[in-house]
């Protein structure tokens, strides 16, 4: 008789282990799907800005809007993973740098009051979304280290959780510092 208890309470035992476990890997999950959500909405304000930054751009020179066009066709490409989204997003990163510096020979239009808004408006949403990035890989962290120890990583697979993709620098040259010469 107290082994039957004995056998029962192990197994209620291990029922509420795997309970546990599980429901903390479901939040976790669900917190790393929130995250990458947020990274999304940055990207659809900074998408958004964009035709704004073209009409503003247009009367100053063809060559810039056209940079700007381009950023369009990248923006209306949706991707389907992290690691596509990450690439879509440097492409525009780096097209908008390129931007930024082929605007400053245009003093007229860096004194319009329309386009100097629609650039804070653009710094701001560029910091918003480096903070998402940031938050998000620290969701993926905790995430990540749930699945791997014990005893949930004995589970995990079994209940289909598997490690998560950091959001990272697809372009290796993103990584190194700006080269500057200044000559007297």
């Amino acid at each position: 008789m107290y082994i039957l208890i004995g056998i029962a309470a192990f197994v209620v035992l291990i029922l509420i282990l795997l309970w546990v476990i599980y429901n903390g890997l479901v939040k976790a999950k669900n917190i790393v799907d929130e995250a990458f959500s947020g990274i999304d909405v940055q990207l659809m304000k900074r998408h958004e800005l964009i035709p704004n930054l073209i009409e503003a751009v247009k009367g100053y020179n063809a060559h810039e809007a056209e940079v700007l066009t381009t950023i369009v066709g990248m923006r209306n490409s949706r991707a389907a993973t992290v690691n596509e989204t990450a690439a879509s997003d440097g492409s525009i990163t780096s097209a908008l740098k390129s931007f930024r510096i082929q605007v400053e020979a245009y003093p007229d239009l860096q004194a319009n009051t329309q386009f100097i808004k629609l650039m804070d408006n653009l710094t701001t949403v560029e910091d918003e979304l480096a903070m998402a990035r940031r938050y998000y890989n620290g969701t993926i962290r905790e995430y990540n280290t749930k699945i791997e120890v014990f005893p949930a990583v004995m589970f995990a697979k079994m209940f289909g959780f598997t490690e998560a993709e950091f959001y990272e620098i697809e372009n290796s040259s993103d990584r190194e510092a700006p080269k500057v010469e200044l000559n007297n």
